[in-house]
């Protein structure tokens, strides 16, 4: 097994959109991974632009959002590619959709949360439900980067990563989609 206590990770971020969720665990990761990680975002049907809401969120708290873009995770699956060593799916419909391969098999797990875009009531309402998802991928995020990597063997870090993915605001992921 390789050293993995001085290691440069990338993880792939995963949302069918691609344009808030996995836009903010990007940014999130981007900032908060000491300098361990390289975070991407990519989603199975891009929206083509990152939401305006997500945007002003990332900004207003302070996390990076040059570079942020909506794109396909076909751009991950080529040959020219960064390989991943870590995929989380952080909505129920990317969680159902049969990816493409990835190089090298990265350890996967959903952490799904609920579509901030979806949210209706007031602009502040809405706006609260982009806070909400910072919230709990600031939250998921800082556990997953202190897990001590040298020591867990992949079956305990993928049993940690599925834990994370149950905290508080997960939603279930739907496995029935065609």
């Amino acid at each position: 097994m390789p050293d993995r206590s001085r290691r440069l990770f990338n993880v792939l971020f995963l949302c069918t959109g691609n344009s808030a969720r996995s836009i903010i665990a990007e940014s999130v990761l981007r900032q908060d991974g000491g300098g361990r990680f390289r975070a991407f975002s990519a989603g199975s049907r891009p929206r083509g632009e990152v939401h305006p809401t997500a945007r002003g969120v990332l900004e207003n708290f302070h996390y990076p959002t040059e570079g942020l873009r909506s794109k396909s995770w076909d751009e991950f699956a080529g040959a020219d590619a960064p390989v991943m060593d870590f995929v989380f799916t952080v909505c129920d419909q990317a969680a159902g959709e049969t990816c493409p391969l990835w190089p090298r098999q990265p350890i996967s797990a959903h952490w799904g949360v609920p579509d901030p875009a979806a949210a209706t009531g007031t602009g502040l309402e809405r706006e609260m439900a982009f806070i909400d998802t910072l919230r709990i991928m600031r939250n998921r995020i800082s556990v997953f980067t202190a897990l001590p990597m040298a020591t867990l063997n992949r079956a305990s870090l993928t049993a940690r990563l599925h834990q994370i993915g149950q905290s508080q605001g997960a939603t279930s992921a739907r496995t029935d989609m065609a």
